[in-house]
């Protein structure tokens, strides 16, 4: 296995942009398939509207694809997050620790290096958003389960803070064998109600 550890400075910022949202109910469109230019558009708008963030333009001949459905978007702050109608997720590749390249045989000293990872960023994150309404772990299935959304990998980490109209969460990649568990960093993410 592989690691990066950079500094938080990157997801500091990110973090600050999205707690300065109040209210996500604005923000988050009807969570469908629905993708395409006209869907876009209509995203675009919606989110520039409710939160100042300024859409990413698009390069010189290039096009909204038929099967696009998100947006990314620059912060005054110079953070890039990425919208789609239920989901909003910081940009942010160059900040904090990174495990990749994991083989089976690393499973440890990934977990090792995700659980060193943690207290760093979420007191980061309770720095911008508060306490977290939820606090767990991998000690405790039940509550991964009930807080991991359908069609995401095991979480090895996860705090909630409940907000108007969505719920933001900072988690960690919890290391597995079948599936192979690839990269296992820390991320977060506002899923919008």
């Amino acid at each position: 296995m592989k690691t990066a550890d950079r500094p938080l400075d990157d997801d500091d910022l990110a973090m600050a942009d999205l707690a300065e949202i109040t209210d996500w109910s604005s923000v988050g469109g009807p969570d469908t398939d629905a993708a395409g230019p006209a869907h876009v558009r209509a995203l675009v708008q919606r989110v520039t509207d409710a939160t100042g963030w300024q859409p990413v333009p698009l390069g010189q001949g290039e096009e909204i694809d038929a099967t696009m459905c998100s947006w990314a978007f620059t912060t005054k702050r110079g953070s890039t997050l990425v919208a789609y109608d239920g989901l909003v997720f910081a940009d942010t590749r160059n900040s904090g620790w990174v495990g990749y390249e994991v083989k089976p045989e690393d499973m440890a000293e990934a977990a090792t290096g995700i659980d060193a990872a943690w207290p760093d960023h979420l007191a980061l994150a309770r720095k911008h958003w508060g306490e977290p309404d939820h606090l767990g772990d991998y000690t405790d299935p039940r509550f991964l389960k009930r807080w991991t959304p359908n069609g995401f990998g095991p979480r090895r980490h996860v705090a909630v803070w409940l907000r108007s109209g969505a719920q933001i969460h900072l988690f960690s990649d919890q290391p597995a064998q079948n599936p192979l568990t690839r990269t296992v960093n820390v991320g977060y993410a506002v899923y919008i109600d």
